[in-house]
C-alpha cells in the first residue's frame, strides 16, 4: 500500500528524495537540453525547498516511491519535480500526487495547477493532456534561441 506523506524540514530522508529525483528524471538526459534543473539539486538544497514549497513523498513498504513539490503563485499552485520511481510508473501514482496538488490548491484558493515540461518530452505532453491540462505557452531557458519548454495549465473546478 501506498501512503502519501508530507515533506517537511525535518523529513530527513533528503538522501533518497534526491535518488528517487535523479532516477527518475534519467530517461531524460540524452533527450533535453538545457539538461535537467535535477542535476543540480543537492540534500542542502533539497531541504531548502522543503521550507520553501509545499512536498509531499509517497512511500509504499518504507521505501520512498514518488514526490512532488508545489509552490503557491497569485493565480495558480505550480507543480515541480512530480518524480515517480521506474518501478512505479504508468500505475496512477502520478494521478494520485496531482491530485493531492489539486487539494492543496483548492484549500489556497487557486483555480489552477500550472506546470513545465521539456519541449522534447512529447510523452509528458500527452500524459499530462489526458489528466487535463492545456498547453499555455512556450518558453526558452536563458541563452538559447529556440523553445526549450511548454508551460501547461489545468483548471480546476
Amino acid at each position: 500500500m501506498i501512503t502519501i506523506v508530507p515533506i517537511s524540514e525535518d523529513f530527513g530522508r533528503w538522501d533518497e528524495l534526491l535518488a528517487l529525483i535523479l532516477s527518475s528524471f534519467a530517461y531524460m538526459d540524452e533527450v533535453i537540453d538545457p539538461p535537467s534543473s535535477a542535476h543540480r539539486l543537492t540534500l542542502a538544497s533539497l531541504a531548502q525547498k522543503a521550507r520553501e514549497e509545499i512536498g509531499f513523498a509517497a512511500v509504499e513498504d518504507g521505501k520512498l516511491v514518488g514526490c512532488v513539490f508545489c509552490k503557491i503563485e497569485p493565480s495558480s499552485l505550480y507543480v515541480g519535480k512530480l518524480a515517480i520511481a521506474p518501478s512505479h510508473q504508468r500505475k496512477g501514482l502520478g494521478r494520485r500526487l496531482l491530485a493531492v496538488a489539486e487539494e492543496i490548491a483548492r484549500k489556497n484558493g487557486l483555480s489552477a495547477l500550472r506546470l513545465e515540461t521539456r519541449i522534447e518530452l512529447t510523452g509528458n505532453h500527452l500524459a499530462f493532456s489526458k489528466w487535463g491540462f492545456e498547453k499555455t505557452a512556450e518558453n526558452s531557458h536563458p541563452g538559447y534561441d529556440r523553445v526549450t519548454s511548454i508551460e501547461m495549465r489545468k483548471r480546476l473546478a
